[in-house]
């Protein structure tokens, strides 16, 4: 049984958009088929020059809006109806759940109410309202709704069957949403007053999701600012990446400017104005995250003040420049409209978990009843999984890169997410120092400790540990110097629960003093690991490709069942394929009879695991090859689980999967440790650190 929604919006710039992105990614979450579908495709309201930016996809379903005003005009709306109820008929056949997002009303299409109307009553479609409150009243705001609500039959209508609120306590905007001007703070927050209001009272008008404003969700790149005002990119810097969180237009002094140079803001200046520009870039250079520099007038600077400034520029301050004036310039920049632009991937994935989170669980589950769930997680599901055990788990995990920027915005996340709380390792006053720099906010569920003021308490028992080598007071204090060593001898303590490092340290210097101190559990002969192999329709557990460079038969076994072992304890149902470069007994040779014989001390040692080998790597994933080389094999064209013969095997092949495939990998996940020790990649990406730090807690929570 397919379920379907059309989300409409009540009102002007609601937030349509990334409401229905975070419901897919909801729906996602949950193990469903899901498909977006707008109907009609409008053009984003942003405006270079005198033009619409409006970007064309050729696949896209939806038609186009110029098409339908035509339709509309010669009375021939029953033709576009037909078009739309003949795509989404075949939409449900394919998907689980259809969500049809409305006509968005703007001054150039003030009918999108009647239409979306029109558009329910074919489609037959239950309707969702979503709804910002602006500057209404709670009074005020209720008669919106139930006037928004006449159109679709009034609150008591069947296919009516809730409201979304967006935006809770946003700053006064118009329409468009203003970029935030420098001071402008967000209210306090309260949702109860909104989620009590009495058109909520008729249990078949549900409040279905109370989302708040959130300033980093409509914090655009500087890139998007310098499209659309047209600007020449003096220097690029990290123009591609860094966001513009506030504005401030800057014709005072050096001396009163200080206070305006913050992270994220974008100083707007003229451009002949050398002490200020020298001002912001010096600035930057003493860590402070500026998001860019904007000369107006079309000045700019010249050759000495280039040199002048050339370390901030280096640094990855941008620097734009507009031909317009100040005042000009500033009336651009407060109608800049805020829409996602579509290939700004970082912020989709931001607000669709923002959103996501802020959903009725419930209303969501309900979409999956009668609905057979898709037994194969998919990246947003497996993700989701890892979170929810993770914020059950509620374990302090340490990070012996305190100093480090990623680490300490991976802890703040974890944080502000209930994922893991935090202790981070590190000199305190150079963590805040670099946390209120670079715009991030530490709440209570991150702890940084100093190391000098903590290692004399680990010089006992870690002699005491390791006496049997002969450790002296002396060489222990010297090895606690090393972060990772601390925080390795806190973790055998119990005083933490579980330890990620790697953003810095070498894999070897994350492992050895693990492998020394908390050592291997009692029903563990080796450590191994595990990637997460994140494709688009599932997740694949691939091991061994990080620790054990020719493990023997036994070895290989006990690698297949932790593997096992670790997918099951995160939702993937293990099936296992013993990889090798000949399925069953089409080829021979030493390693392949190593794979042989690992598979079955393996199903000796666990009968209870679906294992399977030697397969080729096509004949494990691939059914119709399964079905020439290994017809009558258990795992064979539905393997979940992938262990490879060896270090040089797997290291390769996750590598080349994930490049080629351009996928997202966890890990490596270390198994068989007493305590969770787990070791990252040194070009991590933030998201790689929190999920790792998700993985540490589940791991912990044994």
């Amino acid at each position: 049984m397919s379920h379907q929604v059309m989300l409409v919006p009540a009102g002007f710039g609601v937030g349509l958009g990334s409401v229905v992105l975070g419901l897919y990614h909801a729906c996602q979450q949950q193990g469903l088929k899901v498909v977006h579908y707008k109907p009609i495709s409008q053009p984003a309201r942003n405006v270079r020059r005198g033009r619409k930016v409006e970007s064309a996809n050729p696949d896209s379903l939806s038609l186009p809006i110029s098409y339908v005003e035509e339709k509309m005009g010669d009375g021939d709306l029953e033709v576009v109806l037909e078009q739309i109820v003949e795509t989404y008929s075949k939409l449900t056949q394919e998907y689980d759940i259809v969500i049809v997002e409305g006509l968005i009303p703007t001054t150039r299409q003030p009918y999108a109410a009647r239409f979306n109307r029109e558009v329910s009553q074919a489609l037959s479609v239950n309707v969702v309202l979503v709804a910002s409150p602006d500057n209404d009243s709670l009074e005020e705001f209720e008669d919106r709704i139930e006037v928004s609500a006449a159109t679709y039959g009034g609150l008591k209508s069947k296919r009516l069957v809730g409201c979304i609120i967006n935006k809770v306590n946003s700053p006064d905007t118009d329409e468009y949403g203003l970029l935030p001007r420098e001071h402008e703070a967000q209210t306090t927050l309260d949702l109860d007053s909104w989620q009590n209001l009495s058109i909520f009272n008729d249990a078949r008008f549900r409040l279905l999701g109370t989302i708040p404003w959130e300033h980093d969700l409509i914090a655009p790149r500087v890139k998007d600012i310098a499209d659309y005002l047209g600007a020449d990119v003096l220097n690029e810097g990290d123009y591609e990446h860094r966001r513009i969180r506030s504005v401030s237009f800057c014709a005072r002094s050096v001396a009163n400017l200080t206070s305006h140079l913050a992270a994220g803001r974008l100083i707007v200046t003229p451009g002949d104005r050398v002490d200020i520009i020298v001002a912001t870039c010096l600035s930057a250079l003493n860590g402070t995250k500026v998001g860019a520099l904007l000369l107006t007038n079309g000045y700019v600077p010249n050759d000495n003040v280039k040199a002048l400034c050339q370390q901030a520029l280096d640094a990855g301050l941008p620097v734009l420049s507009v031909q317009s004036d100040t005042w000009q310039t500033s009336r651009y920049i407060m109608s800049f409209n805020p829409e996602m632009p579509e290939d700004d991937v970082q912020r989709q994935d931001k607000v669709k978990q923002f959103v996501a989170d802020h959903l009725d669980h419930d209303w969501v589950g309900e979409f999956t009843e009668n609905v057979a769930v898709n037994r194969q997680f998919s990246p947003p599901a497996f993700r989701h999984k890892l979170t929810v055990l993770a914020r059950n788990a509620d374990k302090l995990i340490v990070l012996p890169e305190g100093n480090d920027i990623r680490t300490i915005k991976a802890a703040a996340i974890c944080a502000e997410r209930n994922i893991a709380r935090c202790q981070l390792l590190g000199d305190k006053e150079e963590i805040l120092r670099l946390a209120e720099q670079q715009g991030i906010t530490l709440s209570s569920g991150v702890i940084i400790t100093d190391p000098k003021e903590i290692i004399e308490n680990y010089v006992g028992p870690m002699v005491e540990l390791r006496k049997h080598k002969g450790l002296t007071d002396v060489v222990a204090r010297e090895k606690l110097q090393d972060n990772v060593v601390l925080g390795t001898m806190m973790l055998q303590l119990g005083q933490v629960d579980g330890l990620v490092s790697g953003a810095v340290n070498t894999t070897a210097n994350t492992i050895r003093p693990a492998l020394q101190l908390v050592k291997t559990a009692p029903d563990s002969s080796l450590v191994s690991s595990v990637f997460f192999m994140l494709l688009p329709d599932q997740v694949l557990v691939y091991g061994d490709c990080a620790i054990n460079p020719d493990p023997d038969a036994e070895q290989l076994a006990d690698i297949a069942i932790q593997s096992a072992d670790s997918a099951a304890q995160f939702g993937i149902e293990p099936k296992v394929a013993m990889i090798s470069y000949s399925t069953g007994t089409s080829g021979s040779g030493a390693d392949v009879e190593k794979v042989t014989k690992a598979t079955e001390i393996a199903k000796t040692k666990r009968p209870d695991l679906i294992i399977d080998g030697p397969l080729q790597y096509d004949a494990a994933i691939m059914e119709n090859v399964a079905k020439k080389k290994a017809p009558n094999s258990p795992v064979a064209g539905q393997a979940t689980v992938f262990v490879f013969p060896d270090l040089n095997t797997g290291n390769t092949t996750y590598k080349a999967v994930q490049r080629s495939a351009d996928l997202i990998s966890i890990g490596p996940m270390l198994q068989g440790m007493a305590k969770p020790v787990n070791d990252l990649s040194r070009g991590a990406l933030v998201d790689d650190i929190v999920y790792t730090i998700a993985l540490t807690a589940i791991q912990a929570d044994k």
